[in-house]
This record gives structure tokens, C-alpha cells and sequence, in this order.
């Protein structure tokens, strides 16, 4: 074989990989069926609850203010891979969600796709949104559009290279969300599946008490197990079993902040027990039964 023809074969095989990978790495909405679900009208009250049972305000929430309810996003998230400023998702047409379909609001929070298709970064934690039901998202939508629109658009993602690349999000996407071939209709019924939804769906407490790869995706052997914040201050711990914990205690703990030795929930998780002071007592209560029977996993 001449030089020219092993040049133009190796050109062909990179070319095919090339091809191969964009076409991998292509953002992927959800399935016509769910969209037409998560268009029906939603419950703006019961969607209420999604939103402090999601700890949507604690990302979204605008910056030098305490109104949990104007969401014009902007707080600096510090990772190890650069600076995210979580998006407006107030009702404002120009520069929030004001101007979505439910669809579109159902790609970003189920599928990490954004109305112009463009992968969204997973320091939104949709692997975990991923899991919720078409009742719970259609009502948190139906809410949002009830909150007061927020004028200001906070900066783009500032991120080192390679992950400035977002189409790399979608090779991410390969290796790291979950598998979820039709979502739930509504929430699961009974003490221990409701605590395991809105653990591993809304609440996505594995986000924060999880480890993770180098890429920065949840070890789902360790979920739960512990590990170092996000920004690097301090550590979630392992909330797997809770051995030295009754199902009481974690109830009165993710109501009142309090824990049996009479210390304070503090960091993150103040702002935890402040939303899940406004759920069910049901929701609370499925939560601890849940965390209490999850097998234990090493820190």
C-alpha cells in the first residue's frame, strides 16, 4: 500500500471516529410521550412542595436578599472544575423560564437539555431529577410560573479547559446518568418507596453525600457513603443506615435541624431542614425510614 492510500485510510477511521463520537455525544431530550405528560396542567400547590422538597432556592435563590421564592439565580457555585452561577428560573420571558413550554422545562430537569439543545452542565443535579415523576415536574413547573419574575442573567459557567467543552457533557452523560426507561406517573405509595424516590429523585441527597470519579460522577456503589463538598469545606457524612440514629431521630432531625446529641445541622444542610420544614410530615417520615433501612456503605 502506497503512503497516499495508508494516509487516506487513516484519515477515513479518523473521520469515523469523529462522526462516531458526535453522533454519541449528541443531546438526547425526553421521549414524545413524556413530553405530552409533563404538558398537562400541573398543581401549583402541590408543587409548592416539590420546590422545597428539591432545595431549588438554595442554588437559584437571588444573591444579598432572603426571599426563598425570588429566583433570579447567580450565587457562585464553586467546584473542582471551575465556578457555575446557577441560571434565572423565575417566571421573567427574557431572562428566566418565562418563555419555556413544559417540555422544555421537563429536558432540562430530566434530561440535562437545554430549550436550544445544548447539554447542560450536571452541576444542575438532573441525574438525580432525572428519577422524578411526571406529576412531580409538571407541578413544580406549574409553581415556578407563580413566583415573581426576575430581571438579570447571571454570567456563563467559568470552567478550565476540557470542561469548557460542553459537548464533552454528553460523553459524561454516557458514563454517568441513570437508565430510566419511563418515568413514574406520580409518586411511589408506601413509607419506604416514597423515601427512596424523594432521596434518590427530588431531594437528591446522594448529590451531596456521595463520592465521586475523578470525572465527578456518583459512585452509585458508595451512594450515601460520605464525601468532601462540593467547594471543598468540610465533608457530607454517611447517611447509609445511620446506625447510631432511630427513624425518630432522623424525622426530628430533618424537621427541626436538631440531632440526638443536641448539636445544630449547620453548612449546607441548615438550608436543607429550612425547606423540608415546609413538607409533609409523611414525606419526612419516608425520608427516615428510608435512610434508616439503606444499607450501610463505607465512607
Amino acid at each position: 500500500m502506497t503512503d497516499a492510500r495508508i494516509a487516506l485510510a487513516v484519515g477515513v477511521v479518523v473521520a469515523a471516529a469523529l462522526a462516531a463520537g458526535w453522533l454519541l455525544t449528541a443531546p438526547r431530550a425526553i421521549d414524545a410521550d413524556t413530553a405530552g405528560a409533563v404538558s398537562e396542567p400541573g398543581d401549583a400547590a402541590a408543587g409548592q412542595t416539590v420546590f422545597f422538597v428539591a432545595g431549588c432556592d438554595s442554588c437559584h435563590m437571588s444573591p444579598g436578599q432572603k426571599d426563598p421564592l425570588r429566583l433570579g439565580g447567580g450565587q457562585e457555585l464553586r467546584t473542582p472544575f471551575g465556578s457555575f452561577f446557577p441560571p434565572n428560573i423565575s417566571p421573567d420571558r427574557a431572562d428566566g423560564i418565562g418563555a419555556w413550554s413544559a417540555a422544555d422545562f421537563a429536558n432540562a430537569l430530566m434530561a440535562g437539555v437545554s430549550p436550544d439543545r445544548r447539554h447542560l452542565y450536571p452541576a444542575f443535579p438532573y441525574p438525580s431529577y432525572a428519577r422524578m415523576s411526571v406529576k412531580d415536574v409538571r407541578d413544580l413547573f406549574a409553581f415556578l410560573r407563580t413566583t415573581p419574575a426576575v430581571p438579570g442573567r447571571p454570567p456563563p459557567p467559568a470552567l478550565a479547559f476540557p470542561f469548557s467543552i460542553r459537548r464533552a457533557v454528553g460523553l459524561w452523560k454516557l458514563l454517568y446518568m441513570p437508565t430510566v426507561s419511563r418515568p413514574l406517573a406520580s409518586d411511589p405509595a408506601g413509607p419506604e418507596a416514597l423515601g427512596r424516590y424523594l432521596v434518590e429523585g427530588p431531594g437528591h441527597c446522594g448529590e451531596c453525600h456521595s463520592p465521586r470519579t475523578f470525572l465527578g460522577g456518583v459512585i452509585a456503589s458508595r451512594a450515601l457513603a460520605g464525601a468532601p463538598l462540593p467547594d471543598g469545606k468540610g465533608k457530607a457524612p454517611n447517611i447509609a443506615g445511620l446506625a447510631d440514629w432511630s427513624e425518630s431521630d432522623i424525622d426530628y432531625a430533618l424537621a427541626t435541624g436538631l440531632t440526638p446529641s443536641g448539636d445544630s445541622l449547620g453548612g449546607a444542610m441548615a438550608a436543607v431542614v429550612r425547606n423540608l420544614s415546609q413538607a409533609p410530615k409523611e414525606d419526612l417520615a419516608a425520608i427516615a425510614r428510608f435512610l434508616k433501612t439503606a444499607k450501610p456503605a463505607r465512607s
